[in-house]
């Protein structure tokens, strides 16, 4: 916000202030572009009074910048942290227990028995996920109760709205997790291909580096990873108190994978029978 007698101020040569609203989520991303911010206004205010830019003039500062950090006003590293951490246990649990637990099955021959069964390959399916929808659903009450009461992350946002969010990509991971086990013979292609998934998840997700701070073709990956749209859901929902709205089209993307990945495990589970 720059107030009304901003330029009457700075011709009397008097040291104006200017009004910043940072998104503070990501204490550190906040913190390094406030810092930058007051140099670069320094500088342009110099450059348009055309006085020469030094780095003294730019140091002694034209203007005050007064900041405002919104979500996480002190800029507590545990917030951003935490809520990441569970979209980081789900994916990583999920994936694993589902690929490795099926491909065992396909190993030990139990596999031919369900399939001499007079059950389609969508009830076979499914009969496999749900029990893994549950496991998810134990793990999210543990994590949101530990960041509640262990570490006093916030939760600003619509619970329920949360928990819906939550069902789809779990439901997107166990998918995932089932199309990885038609794919792996043995159960250590399945653990090779769940990492091959898991760490650029990791790393481009916006989890462990700020993710508009990624070089350009990173964030394209990025966009295609369940976990980068997962994690954006769960700190609006919790730190900022977003309604479906401002998610609506993350959870979109989750809604996508879930349909991606359920027709690749159907149609190579299909392949199976055959």
């Amino acid at each position: 916000t720059i107030p009304t007698d901003f330029a009457r101020r700075v011709e009397r040569g008097d040291q104006p202030q200017i009004l910043i609203e940072a998104d503070a989520t990501d204490p550190a991303v906040a913190s390094g572009a406030i810092s930058t911010l007051g140099t670069v206004a320094n500088q342009a205010l110099l450059r348009a009074r055309g006085m020469q830019e030094t780095a003294a003039e730019a140091a002694r500062g034209q203007l005050e910048v007064v900041v405002h950090r919104r979500y996480n006003p002190e800029g507590i590293s545990q917030y951003n942290i935490v809520p990441g951490l569970l979209g980081v246990i789900l994916q990583m649990t999920m994936v694993m227990m589902t690929s490795i637990a099926l491909t065992r099955e396909t190993e030990r021959g139990t596999m031919e028995n369900l399939l001499a069964m007079p059950s389609s390959p969508l009830e076979i399916m499914l009969g496999k996920v749900l029990p893994y929808l549950v496991v998810g659903a134990v793990q999210v009450v543990v994590v949101l109760a530990a960041a509640k009461l262990l570490f006093g992350v916030p939760f600003t946002g619509s619970l329920s709205l949360l928990l819906a969010a939550v069902l789809v990509f779990v439901l997107a991971l166990v998918l995932l997790g089932y199309t990885i086990s038609t794919m792996a013979r043995t159960q250590m292609q399945a653990l090779q291909l769940t990492f091959f998934f898991f760490l650029p998840s990791i790393l481009l997700s916006g989890f462990m580096f700020p993710y508009r701070g990624m070089p350009g073709w990173a964030q394209i990956f990025g966009e295609i990873l369940p976990l980068t749209h997962f994690l954006r859901i769960i700190r609006a929902v919790m730190l900022k108190g977003a309604d479906l709205p401002a998610v609506a089209t993350e959870i979109g993307w989750l809604v996508v994978f879930v349909a991606l990945f359920a027709g690749v495990a159907l149609v190579r589970f299909r392949r199976t029978l055959d």
